[in-house]
Protein backbone atom coordinates (compact mmCIF):
# COMPACT_ATOMS: atom_id res chain seq x y z
CA UNK A 1 0.00 0.00 0.00
CA UNK A 2 1.43 3.24 -1.29
CA UNK A 3 2.23 5.87 1.57
CA UNK A 4 0.27 8.86 1.28
CA UNK A 5 2.30 12.78 1.21
CA UNK A 6 0.54 15.37 3.16
CA UNK A 7 3.53 17.98 3.60
CA UNK A 8 3.04 19.74 0.33
CA UNK A 9 2.10 22.98 -0.37
CA UNK A 10 0.35 25.16 -2.54
CA UNK A 11 0.18 28.90 -3.79
CA UNK A 12 -2.74 30.48 -6.29
CA UNK A 13 -3.59 33.68 -8.16
CA UNK A 14 -6.54 34.78 -10.39
CA UNK A 15 -5.28 32.26 -13.06
CA UNK A 16 -3.08 29.74 -11.81
CA UNK A 17 -2.80 26.86 -8.91
CA UNK A 18 1.06 26.38 -7.96
CA UNK A 19 2.05 23.14 -5.70
CA UNK A 20 4.88 21.82 -4.80
CA UNK A 21 5.36 18.00 -3.74
CA UNK A 22 8.70 16.81 -1.71
CA UNK A 23 10.19 14.38 -3.34
CA UNK A 24 11.73 12.38 -0.27
CA UNK A 25 14.70 11.24 -2.26
CA UNK A 26 13.15 10.06 -4.89
CA UNK A 27 14.90 9.99 -7.95
CA UNK A 28 13.37 12.10 -11.02
CA UNK A 29 13.03 9.15 -13.46
CA UNK A 30 10.56 7.35 -11.07
CA UNK A 31 8.05 9.72 -10.82
CA UNK A 32 5.02 9.73 -12.33
CA UNK A 33 2.95 12.51 -12.83
CA UNK A 34 -0.88 12.18 -13.96
CA UNK A 35 -3.12 14.86 -14.22
CA UNK A 36 -6.19 16.19 -15.58
CA UNK A 37 -8.58 19.00 -15.21
CA UNK A 38 -10.35 17.48 -12.40
CA UNK A 39 -7.63 15.23 -10.70
CA UNK A 40 -3.75 14.91 -10.32
CA UNK A 41 -1.38 12.35 -8.93
CA UNK A 42 2.15 12.26 -8.34
CA UNK A 43 3.67 8.92 -7.64
CA UNK A 44 7.19 7.95 -6.30
CA UNK A 45 7.53 4.61 -5.16
CA UNK A 46 6.76 3.99 -2.52
CA UNK A 47 5.20 7.69 -2.24
CA UNK A 48 1.93 8.54 -3.70
CA UNK A 49 0.43 12.05 -3.79
CA UNK A 50 -3.53 12.65 -5.36
CA UNK A 51 -5.72 15.94 -5.25
CA UNK A 52 -8.98 16.16 -6.40
CA UNK A 53 -8.98 19.84 -7.61
CA UNK A 54 -11.67 22.37 -6.30
CA UNK A 55 -12.62 23.72 -9.51
CA UNK A 56 -11.55 22.61 -13.02
CA UNK A 57 -7.76 23.14 -14.42
CA UNK A 58 -6.93 23.68 -18.28
CA UNK A 59 -5.16 20.27 -18.45
CA UNK A 60 -3.07 20.76 -22.24
CA UNK A 61 -1.35 24.06 -20.54
CA UNK A 62 -0.49 22.35 -17.32
CA UNK A 63 2.82 22.26 -16.72
CA UNK A 64 5.20 20.21 -14.61
CA UNK A 65 8.82 20.51 -13.17
CA UNK A 66 10.72 17.68 -11.45
CA UNK A 67 14.49 18.97 -10.11
CA UNK A 68 16.37 19.38 -6.64
CA UNK A 69 13.74 17.17 -4.94
CA UNK A 70 10.45 18.66 -5.35
CA UNK A 71 7.75 18.46 -8.29
CA UNK A 72 6.81 21.81 -9.09
CA UNK A 73 3.08 21.63 -11.02
CA UNK A 74 1.25 24.70 -12.70
CA UNK A 75 -2.31 24.30 -13.17
CA UNK A 76 -3.71 27.56 -15.08
CA UNK A 77 -7.34 27.71 -14.35
CA UNK A 78 -10.61 27.89 -16.61
CA UNK A 79 -11.91 29.94 -14.35
CA UNK A 80 -10.22 33.24 -13.14
CA UNK A 81 -11.06 33.54 -8.74
CA UNK A 82 -9.50 33.02 -5.88
CA UNK A 83 -10.28 29.08 -4.73
CA UNK A 84 -11.52 28.36 -1.14
CA UNK A 85 -9.77 25.12 -1.00
CA UNK A 86 -7.03 23.13 -3.23
CA UNK A 87 -9.51 19.45 -2.89
CA UNK A 88 -13.06 19.49 -2.80
CA UNK A 89 -14.04 19.25 0.76
CA UNK A 90 -15.09 15.82 2.24
CA UNK A 91 -13.79 14.10 -0.64
CA UNK A 92 -12.12 11.84 1.61
CA UNK A 93 -15.67 10.53 3.11
CA UNK A 94 -17.42 9.88 -0.33
CA UNK A 95 -14.87 6.27 -1.48
CA UNK A 96 -17.76 6.52 -4.73
CA UNK A 97 -17.00 9.84 -5.92
CA UNK A 98 -13.17 9.42 -5.05
CA UNK A 99 -13.71 5.95 -7.45
CA UNK A 100 -15.86 7.90 -9.88
CA UNK A 101 -13.54 10.82 -10.36
CA UNK A 102 -9.78 8.60 -10.79
CA UNK A 103 -11.55 6.32 -12.89
CA UNK A 104 -12.55 9.70 -15.52
CA UNK A 105 -9.34 11.28 -14.85
CA UNK A 106 -7.92 7.66 -16.35
CA UNK A 107 -9.88 7.32 -19.26
CA UNK A 108 -8.90 11.03 -20.17
CA UNK A 109 -5.66 10.49 -19.91
CA UNK A 110 -5.46 7.19 -22.01
CA UNK A 111 -7.70 9.15 -24.72
CA UNK A 112 -4.92 12.17 -24.32
CA UNK A 113 -2.45 10.13 -24.59
CA UNK A 114 -4.15 8.15 -27.90
CA UNK A 115 -4.23 11.71 -29.30
CA UNK A 116 -0.32 12.49 -28.56
CA UNK A 117 0.53 9.12 -30.02
CA UNK A 118 -1.47 9.22 -33.03
CA UNK A 119 -0.02 13.13 -33.77
CA UNK A 120 3.55 11.84 -32.80
CA UNK A 121 2.92 8.91 -35.16
CA UNK A 122 1.24 11.48 -38.46
CA UNK A 123 4.61 13.40 -37.40
CA UNK A 124 6.80 10.30 -38.00
CA UNK A 125 5.56 9.87 -41.17
CA UNK A 126 5.71 13.35 -42.39
CA UNK A 127 9.39 13.41 -41.69
CA UNK A 128 10.20 9.86 -42.71
CA UNK A 129 8.32 10.95 -46.12
CA UNK A 130 10.21 14.38 -46.34
CA UNK A 131 13.77 12.07 -45.91
CA UNK A 132 12.60 10.22 -48.27
CA UNK A 133 12.25 12.45 -50.72
CA UNK A 134 15.09 14.58 -50.24
CA UNK A 135 16.90 11.26 -50.79
CA UNK A 136 15.64 10.99 -53.69
CA UNK A 137 16.39 13.87 -55.02
CA UNK A 138 19.90 13.68 -53.77
CA UNK A 139 20.25 10.38 -55.78
CA UNK A 140 18.29 12.05 -58.79
CA UNK A 141 21.00 14.94 -59.13
CA UNK A 142 24.15 12.37 -58.74
CA UNK A 143 22.23 10.25 -61.04
CA UNK A 144 22.10 13.52 -64.00
CA UNK A 145 25.67 14.41 -62.73
CA UNK A 146 26.85 10.93 -64.20
CA UNK A 147 25.16 11.09 -67.17
CA UNK A 148 25.66 14.83 -68.15
CA UNK A 149 29.65 13.47 -67.57
CA UNK A 150 28.91 10.24 -69.75
CA UNK A 151 27.55 12.36 -72.53
CA UNK A 152 30.52 14.71 -72.34
CA UNK A 153 32.94 12.29 -72.21
CA UNK A 154 31.46 10.72 -75.49
CA UNK A 155 31.19 13.81 -77.67
CA UNK A 156 34.76 13.88 -76.92
CA UNK A 157 35.42 10.34 -77.75
CA UNK A 158 33.10 11.42 -80.99
CA UNK A 159 35.04 14.65 -81.72
CA UNK A 160 38.59 12.27 -81.41
CA UNK A 161 37.34 10.16 -83.43
CA UNK A 162 36.17 12.46 -86.76
CA UNK A 163 39.18 14.24 -86.45
CA UNK A 164 41.53 11.01 -87.02
CA UNK A 165 39.12 10.23 -89.93
CA UNK A 166 39.52 13.37 -91.35
CA UNK A 167 43.76 13.61 -90.78
CA UNK A 168 43.44 10.01 -92.37
CA UNK A 169 41.46 10.86 -95.05
CA UNK A 170 44.11 13.49 -96.04
CA UNK A 171 46.77 11.62 -95.93
CA UNK A 172 45.16 9.46 -98.30
CA UNK A 173 44.94 12.28 -100.75
CA UNK A 174 48.15 13.39 -100.60
CA UNK A 175 49.34 9.98 -101.53
CA UNK A 176 47.24 9.78 -104.42
CA UNK A 177 48.81 12.94 -105.89
CA UNK A 178 52.54 11.91 -105.10
CA UNK A 179 51.68 8.36 -106.84
CA UNK A 180 50.17 10.27 -109.69
CA UNK A 181 53.50 12.62 -110.39
CA UNK A 182 55.27 10.00 -109.78
CA UNK A 183 53.96 8.16 -112.67
CA UNK A 184 53.87 11.28 -115.05
CA UNK A 185 57.61 11.77 -114.79
CA UNK A 186 58.96 8.06 -115.27
CA UNK A 187 60.73 7.77 -119.06
CA UNK A 188 59.47 5.70 -121.79
CA UNK A 189 62.16 3.18 -121.73
CA UNK A 190 61.59 2.80 -118.53
CA UNK A 191 58.03 1.42 -118.61
CA UNK A 192 58.96 -2.06 -119.82
CA UNK A 193 61.69 -2.67 -116.69
CA UNK A 194 60.81 -4.42 -113.50
CA UNK A 195 58.89 -1.57 -111.28
CA UNK A 196 61.29 -0.88 -108.59
CA UNK A 197 59.27 -1.56 -104.98
CA UNK A 198 58.35 1.69 -103.08
CA UNK A 199 58.40 0.91 -99.68
CA UNK A 200 61.37 1.34 -97.51
CA UNK A 201 62.67 -1.88 -97.74
CA UNK A 202 61.92 -4.91 -100.02
CA UNK A 203 64.79 -7.25 -100.92
CA UNK A 204 68.07 -5.18 -100.25
CA UNK A 205 66.70 -3.15 -103.08
CA UNK A 206 66.94 0.64 -103.26
CA UNK A 207 64.50 2.85 -103.07
CA UNK A 208 64.04 5.89 -105.54
CA UNK A 209 63.78 8.78 -103.59
CA UNK A 210 60.79 10.31 -105.51
CA UNK A 211 58.96 7.12 -105.32
CA UNK A 212 58.94 7.24 -101.04
CA UNK A 213 56.26 7.43 -99.53
CA UNK A 214 55.07 9.77 -96.76
CA UNK A 215 54.92 8.09 -93.05
CA UNK A 216 52.03 8.23 -91.50
CA UNK A 217 51.73 8.98 -87.65
CA UNK A 218 48.89 7.27 -85.92
CA UNK A 219 47.20 8.44 -82.56
CA UNK A 220 49.33 5.89 -79.87
CA UNK A 221 46.23 3.53 -78.42
CA UNK A 222 44.68 4.49 -75.17
CA UNK A 223 46.19 3.13 -72.24
CA UNK A 224 44.50 0.66 -70.14
CA UNK A 225 43.75 0.11 -66.54
CA UNK A 226 41.38 -1.23 -63.46
CA UNK A 227 39.44 1.44 -61.04
CA UNK A 228 39.45 0.12 -58.00
CA UNK A 229 35.56 0.40 -56.56
CA UNK A 230 35.10 0.24 -52.83
CA UNK A 231 31.44 -0.10 -51.05
CA UNK A 232 31.28 1.04 -47.37
CA UNK A 233 30.00 -2.43 -46.05
CA UNK A 234 26.98 -2.45 -44.25
CA UNK A 235 24.99 -4.53 -41.63
CA UNK A 236 21.77 -4.13 -42.22
CA UNK A 237 20.79 -4.99 -45.64
CA UNK A 238 18.81 -2.16 -46.49
CA UNK A 239 18.74 0.27 -49.54
CA UNK A 240 20.33 4.44 -48.44
CA UNK A 241 17.02 5.92 -49.42
CA UNK A 242 15.51 3.38 -46.45
CA UNK A 243 18.28 2.86 -43.79
CA UNK A 244 18.65 4.68 -41.07
CA UNK A 245 22.21 4.87 -40.32
CA UNK A 246 22.28 6.93 -36.65
CA UNK A 247 19.25 4.49 -35.30
CA UNK A 248 21.61 1.73 -36.85
CA UNK A 249 24.80 2.37 -35.02
CA UNK A 250 22.78 3.20 -31.87
CA UNK A 251 21.45 -0.15 -32.09
CA UNK A 252 24.81 -2.07 -32.88
CA UNK A 253 26.41 -0.17 -29.71
CA UNK A 254 24.09 -1.09 -27.37
CA UNK A 255 24.09 -4.84 -28.12
CA UNK A 256 27.90 -4.60 -28.02
CA UNK A 257 27.42 -2.88 -24.80
CA UNK A 258 24.57 -5.80 -23.63
CA UNK A 259 26.98 -8.26 -24.62
CA UNK A 260 30.01 -6.76 -22.71
CA UNK A 261 28.37 -6.84 -19.45
CA UNK A 262 27.10 -10.28 -20.06
CA UNK A 263 30.52 -11.51 -20.55
CA UNK A 264 31.73 -9.47 -17.26
CA UNK A 265 29.02 -10.45 -15.25
CA UNK A 266 29.53 -14.52 -16.87
CA UNK A 267 33.47 -13.81 -16.25
CA UNK A 268 32.70 -12.82 -12.40
CA UNK A 269 30.76 -15.81 -11.29
CA UNK A 270 33.51 -18.12 -13.02
CA UNK A 271 36.27 -17.28 -10.66
CA UNK A 272 33.75 -18.36 -7.83
CA UNK A 273 33.51 -21.24 -5.97
CA UNK A 274 31.06 -24.22 -6.17
CA UNK A 275 29.32 -22.84 -2.64
CA UNK A 276 29.79 -19.18 -3.53
CA UNK A 277 27.37 -19.50 -6.65
CA UNK A 278 24.92 -20.66 -3.64
CA UNK A 279 22.76 -17.45 -2.77
CA UNK A 280 21.40 -19.13 0.19
CA UNK A 281 25.41 -19.65 1.19
CA UNK A 282 26.02 -16.36 0.42
CA UNK A 283 23.22 -15.29 2.68
CA UNK A 284 24.63 -17.20 5.62
CA UNK A 285 28.06 -15.42 4.82
CA UNK A 286 26.82 -12.37 5.08
CA UNK A 287 24.86 -12.95 8.39
CA UNK A 288 27.99 -14.21 9.77
CA UNK A 289 29.60 -10.60 8.61
CA UNK A 290 27.02 -8.63 9.81
CA UNK A 291 26.92 -10.45 13.21
CA UNK A 292 30.79 -10.11 13.46
CA UNK A 293 30.01 -5.81 12.59
CA UNK A 294 31.73 -6.65 9.08
CA UNK A 295 28.93 -4.69 7.39
CA UNK A 296 30.77 -3.99 4.26
CA UNK A 297 31.77 -7.35 3.59
CA UNK A 298 28.23 -8.53 4.53
CA UNK A 299 26.59 -5.93 2.00
CA UNK A 300 28.96 -7.81 -0.91
CA UNK A 301 28.01 -11.03 -0.02
CA UNK A 302 24.08 -9.75 -0.40
CA UNK A 303 25.27 -8.17 -3.36
CA UNK A 304 26.25 -11.41 -4.85
CA UNK A 305 23.28 -13.30 -3.44
CA UNK A 306 20.87 -10.74 -5.56
CA UNK A 307 23.16 -10.85 -8.70
CA UNK A 308 22.41 -14.80 -8.29
CA UNK A 309 18.30 -14.59 -7.25
CA UNK A 310 16.63 -11.56 -7.22
CA UNK A 311 13.48 -13.56 -5.33
CA UNK A 312 14.91 -14.20 -1.80
CA UNK A 313 13.23 -11.33 0.35
CA UNK A 314 15.42 -12.10 3.54
CA UNK A 315 18.27 -10.76 1.30
CA UNK A 316 17.18 -7.78 0.53
CA UNK A 317 15.56 -7.36 4.11
CA UNK A 318 19.08 -7.80 5.45
CA UNK A 319 20.98 -5.59 3.16
CA UNK A 320 18.72 -2.94 4.29
CA UNK A 321 20.11 -3.55 8.10
CA UNK A 322 23.22 -3.34 6.99
CA UNK A 323 22.52 0.10 4.94
CA UNK A 324 21.39 1.72 8.10
CA UNK A 325 24.74 0.82 10.13
CA UNK A 326 26.65 2.20 7.19
CA UNK A 327 23.64 5.17 7.39
CA UNK A 328 23.02 4.71 3.99
CA UNK A 329 19.36 5.59 4.50
CA UNK A 330 18.08 6.10 1.37
CA UNK A 331 19.32 2.69 -0.01
CA UNK A 332 18.07 1.02 3.07
CA UNK A 333 14.64 2.25 1.95
CA UNK A 334 14.75 0.92 -1.24
CA UNK A 335 16.29 -2.56 -0.31
CA UNK A 336 13.26 -2.93 2.79
CA UNK A 337 10.41 -1.73 0.12
CA UNK A 338 12.07 -4.40 -2.37
CA UNK A 339 11.41 -6.88 0.57
CA UNK A 340 8.01 -6.23 1.09
CA UNK A 341 7.51 -6.43 -2.40
CA UNK A 342 8.61 -9.74 -2.61
CA UNK A 343 6.95 -10.75 0.93
CA UNK A 344 3.51 -10.94 -0.58
CA UNK A 345 0.89 -12.17 -0.14
CA UNK A 346 1.08 -11.72 3.87
CA UNK A 347 0.80 -14.91 5.80
CA UNK A 348 1.59 -16.27 8.56
CA UNK A 349 5.06 -17.47 7.74
CA UNK A 350 5.89 -14.22 6.90
CA UNK A 351 4.89 -12.35 9.33
CA UNK A 352 7.99 -12.09 11.31
CA UNK A 353 9.93 -11.10 8.02
CA UNK A 354 7.35 -8.26 7.26
CA UNK A 355 7.72 -6.61 10.61
CA UNK A 356 11.39 -6.45 10.49
CA UNK A 357 11.19 -5.22 6.68
CA UNK A 358 8.69 -2.02 8.49
CA UNK A 359 10.74 -1.05 11.24
CA UNK A 360 14.09 -1.53 9.35
CA UNK A 361 12.51 1.45 7.04
CA UNK A 362 10.83 3.54 9.52
CA UNK A 363 13.80 3.60 11.70
CA UNK A 364 15.51 4.89 7.85
CA UNK A 365 12.46 7.37 7.69
CA UNK A 366 13.23 8.83 11.13
CA UNK A 367 16.87 8.84 10.90
CA UNK A 368 15.80 11.39 7.55
CA UNK A 369 13.44 13.08 10.00
CA UNK A 370 10.98 12.10 7.92
CA UNK A 371 8.86 11.00 11.24
CA UNK A 372 5.27 10.56 9.97
CA UNK A 373 6.39 8.30 7.13
CA UNK A 374 8.62 6.46 9.91
CA UNK A 375 4.98 6.20 12.37
CA UNK A 376 3.26 4.92 9.34
CA UNK A 377 5.76 1.85 9.00
CA UNK A 378 6.13 1.38 13.05
CA UNK A 379 1.97 1.19 13.45
CA UNK A 380 2.20 -1.25 10.30
CA UNK A 381 4.59 -3.14 12.40
CA UNK A 382 2.89 -2.99 15.10
CA UNK A 383 -0.52 -4.46 13.42
CA UNK A 384 1.58 -7.93 12.70
CA UNK A 385 3.62 -7.65 16.25
CA UNK A 386 0.97 -5.83 18.73
CA UNK A 387 2.29 -7.56 21.86
CA UNK A 388 5.64 -6.64 21.28
CA UNK A 389 6.65 -3.98 24.21
CA UNK A 390 9.91 -2.71 22.70
CA UNK A 391 8.01 -1.31 19.12
CA UNK A 392 5.21 -0.45 21.18
CA UNK A 393 7.80 1.97 23.62
CA UNK A 394 9.44 3.17 19.91
CA UNK A 395 5.85 4.26 18.28
CA UNK A 396 5.03 5.96 21.19
CA UNK A 397 8.13 8.17 21.18
CA UNK A 398 8.20 8.77 17.56
CA UNK A 399 4.54 9.73 18.21
CA UNK A 400 5.64 12.42 20.86
CA UNK A 401 8.58 13.61 18.64
CA UNK A 402 5.67 14.51 16.09
CA UNK A 403 3.73 16.17 18.32
CA UNK A 404 6.29 17.94 19.63
CA UNK A 405 7.36 19.44 16.29
CA UNK A 406 3.99 20.51 15.75
CA UNK A 407 3.82 22.07 19.03
CA UNK A 408 6.99 24.07 18.41
CA UNK A 409 5.43 25.01 14.75
CA UNK A 410 2.42 26.55 16.81
CA UNK A 411 4.31 28.61 18.73
CA UNK A 412 4.33 32.31 17.95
Amino acid sequence: MPLSVRDYSWTQTESCVYVQVPLKGAKPEKVDVLSTDEYMKIHFPPFLFEVFLYEPVNDDKSTAKIGNGVAAVTLPKKTNGLWAHLMISNISDDKDKMKEIRERALLKYKEKMAVQSKAMSVKRQEEKKYALQTMMKLEQEERDLIQKMKDDEREKAAAELEAWKLKQRQIAEEEAQLKQQSQRTKPDDMKTKKKMPVRGFSGGSEVKPGNKKKQVELPAPRSQGNIQVKFTPRVFPTALRESRVPEEEEWLRKQAEARRAVNADLEELNDLKEEERNPDWLKEKGDKCFANGNYLGAVNAYNLAVKLNRKIPAVFSNRAACHLKLRNFHRAIEDSSQALDLLTPPVADNASARAKAHVRRGTAFCELELYTEGLQDYQAALVIVPQNESLQADTQRIRELIQGSATSRNKP
